[in-house]
């Protein structure tokens, strides 16, 4: 049974001709399979609706071709083929019990057309403005009849929505798009009807709201997405203008990198006082996310009237099921986000999202998986894994699940491998999560026995007599420097001093003086080190390849934060230079362009280039294997980063993956479902 506190969260809501059964609303966010993955959206939302949210929506959606974010997967509702496209979304989340929304877009100066090669069209004739995707084109001037035709495209794409199956209808204006460039008074430098005057800026996303209203003439809600600040004054006042017209608002800040800003930098509720602001001008319900994990915390904010739904997108990509297991008192069971941001970072690269905690996020079409359950075992066959970091919690948790015996054998006291060691870093606390909830699920597991302090050799782990043997060791960062940028190994003359990642990972004690970190890695955890650091009173220069400090942090959102963090915490950022040597007391570092060479005053050095994976084990067990010493034994595999070094949750996904097909046939060529658009 869940506490009565939580019952508000349960209770139906009005939202102008429709209900939603509960307070928890999916936000619009991108997936990665937009229009080109039909299928796989709609299975994809649909679990979201079946796991209990009373809203799922879609990502943005284009009104017309002149609003074309390629190569990023967005949806769109140019034509009929359309609108069959969306109604498999809509039918299978209506089947459970869910309302649909559709987030109706048009992108402005922020997009390039890439596809359709029309001319973007934009507030100014300016550049591109989304600055993850720099482009020579401008945009051209918005004239009265762009206009008049932006207002028609709404129209008639709110009306496709109709016929697709949509219960709600959104009118975007904001994250930077069309309508964000009129309420913009600096871009918006108009001397029309739609410029100068706050009334003026407002006067299209009035026109687009009272218009969509009557396009859905009664059949669904209309929604708008707006940013209000603290910050900013004039945007309560332009909201205030607004204030009554739609039937529901969906209310976000100004800075992206908060509302998306990850668990390094942004805690959850981030939002909450400047929505709240807002939410007294208005007797219109309001949604907000917040990186919500926690029910008290959700319950909390409902009850302080700063909003009247529970927005989320990553929290429902990392549990779809979370209504459903506040709603039966299974709170422990949630599968709390960690605010890493990789579902983000895989739809910038242009692919289905996927999620560090819940490795069947974008597989739910594709391989038929559900992040509540899993086949039975044919079989109760014993399995072996060796190693409890997150491929090894992951796999062993699934592979008790369906019912095998699993013996799960970790060399150290501690279970998490590197997500033990990463979350006691700078900013990773909540990555302990990933850690934390497989355990607490293997506990409730009777088939699962865990021996910590249990190294094994081939010998120890034959003996355990099991059916299949998973091994994941895991791996180490080297201090070698062989790595994107250098392929031989780094010569270390007496008198100077190379330390390896795994020294700082590890807790032990690092040298004093002026470390020099070359970060061939370009993710999270060179910066995150170079803070540790600092906080150890050493000075720090960052090295890399890349033109900024954790460049593949883009993706996820986080770059600016990144480097701006360093720069605040005092560490000396260089780009664009290799490693070329090391000596005592200096680093030697050459120009990726010309080659220019440049010696750095340095006391040490730690590479940040490779990771060896760990797989003397598997490796002499697959020798045995293949000479016909293993009796008994049916199945060998390596998996994580034992196999191939990754982010976590290429790891966490090696785990399930392994785990779930234990038993299956052999893969064919396509060993998946292939959509088509």
């Amino acid at each position: 049974m869940r506490p009565a506190s939580y019952d508000l969260l349960f209770e139906p809501l009005r939202l102008g001709p429709v209900t939603t059964r509960n307070r928890f609303y999916q936000v619009p966010h991108c997936s990665g399979m937009g229009w080109q993955r039909p299928r796989t959206q709609a299975a994809m939302r649909a679990m979201k609706a079946e796991g209990g949210w009373g809203v799922v929506c879609t990502e943005y959606c284009s009104v017309h071709p002149s609003s074309d974010d390629g190569h990023y997967p967005f949806a769109r509702l140019w034509g009929p083929e359309d609108v069959r496209a969306h109604a498999l979304t809509t039918e299978a989340i209506h089947a459970q019990g869910a309302l649909a929304g559709v987030e109706l877009w048009h992108g402005g100066a922020a997009v390039a057309n890439f596809d359709t090669r029309l001319p973007t069209r934009g507030i100014a004739s300016r550049p591109v403005t989304n600055t993850a995707m720099t482009h020579p084109g401008q945009s051209r001037l918005l004239d009265r009849a762009d206009i008049r035709a932006l207002r028609g495209w709404q129209v008639e794409a709110a009306r496709r929505a109709v016929e697709a199956g949509f219960d709600l209808v959104y009118v975007y204006a904001t994250h930077g798009y069309l309508l964000s460039e009129f309420l913009d008074p600096v871009a918006n430098r108009r001397s029309d009807e739609y410029g100068g005057s706050l009334e003026n800026r407002v006067r299209i996303v009035r026109e687009l709201i009272e218009e969509t209203r009557e396009a859905v003439a009664g059949r669904a809600a209309v929604a708008t997405r707006f940013s209000v600040d603290l910050q900013e004054p004039e945007s309560y006042e332009a909201f205030a203008l607004l204030a009554e017209l739609p039937d529901l608002w969906d209310l976000t800040v100004r800075d992206y990198d908060i509302e998306m800003g990850g668990s390094r930098f942004v805690a959850q509720g981030a939002l909450e006082a400047s929505v709240a602001r807002a939410r007294a001008l208005t007797t219109k319900p309001v949604v907000a996310v917040g990186r919500f994990t926690s029910p008290d915390t959700m319950a909390r904010v409902l009850r302080s009237g700063a909003q009247d739904l529970i927005g989320a997108a990553r929290p429902s990509i990392a549990d779809p099921f979370l209504p459903s297991k506040i709603e039966s008192g299974r709170i422990e069971d949630i599968r709390e986000c960690i605010g890493c941001n990789v579902c983000y970072a895989h739809d910038t690269l242009g692919v289905p999202i996927r999620c560090t905690q819940n490795p069947t996020m974008g597989e739910e079409w594709r391989r038929g998986w559900h992040p509540e359950r899993v086949p039975p075992a044919k079989r109760r066959e014993r399995v072996l894994v060796v190693g409890a970091g997150p491929a090894g919690l992951e796999a062993a948790r699934v592979l008790g699940e369906r019912g095998f015996e699993v013996l799960l054998a970790e060399a150290s006291r501690t279970l998490g491998g590197r997500v033990a060691a990463e979350s006691r870093l700078p900013g990773l606390a909540e990555w302990g999560r990933v850690r934390d909830w497989r355990v607490g699920q293997i506990e409730k597991l009777a088939g699962v026995s865990l021996f910590r302090e249990s190294p094994m050799a081939a010998a120890d782990a034959l003996a355990v007599e099991a059916d299949h043997i998973l091994v994941a060791t895991g791996a180490r960062w080297t201090s070698d420097g062989i790595g994107r940028s250098r392929n031989r190994p780094l010569e270390v003359p007496e008198g100077a001093l190379v330390v390896a990642a795994e020294a700082l990972l590890s807790g032990a004690q690092t040298p004093p003086g002026h470390a020099v970190i070359f970060d061939d890695d370009h993710y999270y955890l060179g910066p995150v080190l170079a803070l540790a650091l600092r906080a150890r009173g050493n000075a720090v220069t960052l090295v890399t390849t890349a033109g900024r400090a954790g460049d593949w942090s883009g993706h996820t959102g986080e770059a600016q934060a990144t480097n701006a963090g360093l720069l605040r915490a005092g560490v000396r950022i260089v780009t664009n230079r290799r490693l070329e040597a090391v000596a005592p007391g200096a680093v030697t570092t050459a120009c990726v362009f010309a080659g220019e060479r440049q010696d750095l005053a340095a006391d040490w050095l730690l590479p940040l280039t490779r990771r060896e994976p760990v797989d003397g084990l598997y490796r002499e067990l697959a020798a045995l294997q293949e000479a016909g010493e293993t009796p008994g034994l049916k199945g060998l595999q390596r998996i994580g980063d034992c196999e191939a070094p990754n982010i976590i949750a290429a790891a966490v996904y090696s785990g399930y993956k392994a785990a779930v097909e234990l038993e299956a046939e052999s893969s064919t060529l396509w060993p998946w479902r292939r959509d088509v658009a």
